[in-house]
This record gives structure tokens, sequence and C-alpha cells, in this order.
């Protein structure tokens, strides 16, 4: 089995994301491992229109640094820590996940095909294929939300 010491729990805090967070403490919990629960955010493009400059471009980071802060972490007692990095999501999070030697990264995927992923692309996707650990997936909330994370991982794999 898997010895996992370390998850990380890339965030973008959405509806999915949520889902991958409950996910990923209840593993933390079961195998008494510590959470890193990350939100990358990118630096909003600061537009000049007609001579206009937004009054307060870091209000966009203000904002995903608190909402991080205040982000509710479902079972008590697992230990979590929370990062806040500003840049590139594909690569704040493998630098990351490198950097805590993360044993798993739990993240969501939104499950976008055709063209709006070949548009849009998918982080979860090049996180996927560039990790140095193993990740888990999630497109939708898990159907047996009372079953310890541990078993409904061990029977996905």
């Amino acid at each position: 089995m898997l010895p996992i010491h370390t998850i990380l729990h890339p965030t973008d805090f959405s509806e999915h994301s949520g889902h991958a967070l409950r996910f990923a403490a209840g593993l933390a919990r079961d195998y008494g491992a510590r959470m890193v629960v990350l939100h990358a955010a990118e630096v909003p493009p600061v537009s000049y229109f007609e001579g206009v400059i937004v009054s307060d471009p870091e209000a966009p980071i203000r904002a995903a640094r608190q909402r991080l802060e205040q982000l509710d972490v479902p079972h008590a007692g697992v230990p979590v820590e929370r990062r806040f990095e500003v840049g590139d999501p594909t690569e704040t999070i493998l630098r990351t996940a490198a950097d805590i030697r993360a044993d798993l990264i739990v993240m969501a995927t939104h499950g976008r095909t055709g063209i709006e992923r070949f548009l849009m692309g998918s982080v979860a996707e090049r996180v996927v294929r560039r990790a140095p650990c193993p990740v888990l997936t999630l497109t939708a909330p898990y159907a047996a939300a009372e079953e310890p994370a541990a078993a409904l991982a061990a029977a996905v794999c």
C-alpha cells in the first residue's frame, strides 16, 4: 500500500474542488496524514480602457487569499496548512508538490471536453502528466460519503 504522509489539495474554490477537498480531508484523516491546501491565483491582467485604470488591481488577490483562510476543511484533527501563491496554477501546483514532498495530490477536474477543453486547457491534465507523485482526480462527489475515504480510494484503485 502507498504510504501517505502529505496530501496536496489544490483548490479553485469551485463546487468540484469542494468535493475533492472533502475526499482529501477524509484520506488525511484515515492515513493520519497532513494536508496542504493550495490556491494558485493568476495575476489578473490590468487593462486600460479610454485612460481608466483599475482602482485596485490587488483586490482579487486579497479576496482569494481571504477565501483560502476562511475555507472550511472537514474532519477536525487533520493537520492543515494553507498556502497561497500567485502564478500559473499548473506550475505552482507542481512546484509546491515537489517542495512539500507530497505523497499524493487530490484535485478536482471540471470534465470539460471537445472545443471547451481545447480552448481552456486542463490544469488537472497537465498536473497528472508532470506530477512528482500520484494524482487522484475527482469529477463529481463520491457516492458513499460515510465510508472511510481510504476504503473508497482502494476501491477506485
